[in-house]
């Protein structure tokens, strides 16, 4: 049986994504050559967030897209049971353009390899940034560093970082560790 333990919940959650979007503004100054991803299934509820409240702040309409990373997965012919994409939606190029790439939970850093591999289709970036909500330390399989993390936490494998957003029907924001 597993058991689960609150890291985080409204209203910090909400102060937390506020700081990221300043840290984003302080560093960015100017959206206008800035496009927005979110990583599927789950980092695409922070992505629209994160977009909302920078026009919010900046009065700036960045474009917001949906990558979806399964099919570039280094496991995805790995797995005992077949693993069921999410819709891409990126109705930009990214050809010279800063990404920032959105994610709730970067692990091992083999999700966000895909993605990157996924954006491709979409141009050649002039640069990306990836901004995380958890940076789930000690599990990094391959050199990704988050350029924008909202907390670290430490895990051990065995343990898994959970996100719960009110858009997926959840009553209030929340986020747990999970044994």
């Amino acid at each position: 049986m597993s058991q689960k333990r609150l890291i985080l919940s409204s209203p910090l959650l909400e102060i937390m994504i506020s700081r990221l979007c300043q840290q984003l503004i302080e560093n960015h100054r100017d959206f206008s050559r800035s496009v927005v991803l979110g990583l599927q299934p789950r980092g695409i509820h922070l992505a629209e967030r994160v977009t909302a409240e920078l026009r919010e702040r900046t009065a700036e309409v960045i474009p917001l897209g949906y990558i979806d990373a399964t099919f570039y997965r280094d496991d995805f012919r790995r797995r005992d049971s077949p693993i069921v994409p999410s819709k891409t939606k990126v109705p930009f190029l990214v050809e010279n353009k800063n990404v920032i790439l959105i994610d709730d939970v970067v692990a091992t850093g083999r999700m966000v390899r895909a993605a990157l591999d996924a954006m491709t289709a979409f141009g050649r970036p002039e640069c990306v940034e990836l901004l995380v909500l958890i940076d789930r330390r000690y599990n990094r399989d391959l050199p990704i560093d988050p350029d924008y993390v909202g907390m670290k936490v430490n895990t051990l494998d065995s343990q898994r970082v959970l996100v719960e957003w009110k858009e997926q029907g959840f009553g209030e924001d929340r986020i747990w560790l999970v044994d």
